[in-house]
C-alpha cells in the first residue's frame, strides 16, 4: 500500500536535515507500506532546495517565488499518488511519530481521515493564544462547518478525499475548511502542543490576522449579514434621532445645544459605515481575484525539469 508524505517547505534548512532523519526513522518501522516524499520548496531563499536535492528518493517541486503554504499543499496533493496521503510540516510541529497511530486508525476504523489537533498552546505567547481561540469561536459561531479549536493541517488522508480536495481549485484557500467543507468521517488525534526545532516562524501576527479573515471570508457570508443588521440598525436610530430632535425644537426652541453629542453620533455612525464597506470591500476583492483565474502557483523545478504552472 502507498503512502505519500506531502510537506510543504519556506526557508526550513535548519530544521529539515532532522525532520528527514526522523520521518525516515518512523517509515522503517511501518511494515507492509510503501512511501513515495513529496517536498514543496514555496519560494525559498536559504538551501532549503538543496537539502531536498540530495535525498535523491524525494520528488520535489520548486516554486518561482513564494506563493503561500496553501498553494503549496494543494501543489503536493495534485501530485500525491498513494492510496494514503499524509500531510505535515517540516518544522517537527508536526510530529512524524504520530503517522504510526494515524495508520492503525484509518485501517481500523475504516474512516477516510485522521487528523491532529493541538489540546494545548505552551509555549505560545498569552496574546497569540487568545487571538486563536477567539478566531475558532469567531468562525464555528458564524459558518456552517465546523473547525475544530486546535486544528493542524497535519493529518492522514483517503485517496477519495484528497480527490475532492483537489477538486476544489479555488484561488483563495483556506485548507482546514476546505477539509471540512468535503465532509468524511475524521478521527481527531490528539496531543500536546510542540515547539518549532529549529530555525523561525513564518507566521507572525499580521499574517495570521489576514489568515484568520481569509478564512472567515472565505467560508462564511455572515460578516455581510452582520453589515446589512447594522445598516438597518443606524436607520432606525437615525429616524427616531430626527423625530427627537424635531419635537425638541418645537417645545424648547433652542438650536444650538447637543453639538457635542452631535459630533460623536457623526463619527460613531461614519465608522459604522466605513466597517460595512470595509466587509464589503473584503468579499469583492476575493470574488475579483476568482474572476481573473491566475494560478495558484508557477513552478519553476520539479525532478529536475523545468516546468509551467497551474
Amino acid at each position: 500500500m502507498l503512502v505519500s508524505i506531502v510537506v510543504p517547505c519556506k526557508d526550513e534548512e535548519e530544521a529539515l536535515p532532522l525532520f528527514i532523519e526522523e520521518l525516515k526513522k518512523v517509515t522503517k518501522e511501518l511494515d507492509g507500506y510503501t512511501f513515495e516524499y513529496i517536498f514543496v520548496d514555496d519560494g525559498s531563499t536559504d538551501n532549503t532546495l538543496k537539502i531536498i536535492k540530495n535525498n535523491h528518493n524525494f520528488k520535489y517541486i520548486s516554486f518561482t517565488r513564494n506563493f503561500g503554504k496553501e498553494a503549496a499543499l494543494y501543489a503536493g496533493l495534485e501530485r500525491a499518488k498513494g492510496d494514503y496521503v499524509c500531510v505535515m510540516d517540516a518544522d517537527m510541529q508536526d510530529p512524524p511519530s504520530l503517522l504510526i497511530q494515524m495508520l492503525e486508525i484509518i485501517k481500523e476504523r475504516n474512516i477516510d481521515c485522521v487528523a491532529a489537533r493541538r489540546i494545548n498552546r505552551k509555549g505560545e505567547g498569552i496574546i497569540r493564544s487568545a487571538c486563536a481561540k477567539l478566531f475558532y469561536k469567531l468562525i464555528n459561531s458564524m459558518s456552517t462547518y465546523k473547525i475544530e479549536s486546535g486544528a493542524r493541517d497535519f493529518r492522514l488522508m483517503s485517496r477519495r478525499m484528497v480527490n475532492s480536495v483537489i477538486e476544489i481549485s479555488e484561488y483563495n484557500r483556506f485548507s482546514k475548511g476546505i477539509f471540512s467543507f468535503v465532509g468524511y468521517e475524521t478521527y481527531w488525534l490528539e496531543y500536546e502542543n510542540v515547539q518549532r526545532i529549529k530555525g523561525k516562524t513564518k507566521w507572525n501576527f499580521l499574517s495570521l490576522l489576514r489568515y484568520g479573515i481569509d478564512g472567515i471570508v472565505g467560508f462564511t457570508s455572515s460578516p455581510l449579514v452582520i453589515a446589512s443588521y447594522l445598516g438597518m440598525l443606524m436607520f432606525v436610530l437615525a429616524f427616531l434621532g430626527v423625530i427627537f430632535v424635531v419635537v425638541r425644537k418645537l417645545i424648547y426652541g433652542d438650536p444650538t445645544t447637543g453639538w457635542a453629542s452631535l459630533v460623536c453620533i457623526l463619527l460613531f455612525t461614519s465608522g459604522i459605515q466605513l466597517l460595512c464597506i470595509g466587509i464589503i470591500g473584503e468579499y469583492i476583492s476575493k470574488t475579483y481575484l476568482e474572476t481573473k483565474r491566475r494560478p495558484l502557483y508557477i513552478v519553476k523545478e520539479e525532478n529536475g525539469q523545468e516546468k509551467g504552472s497551474s
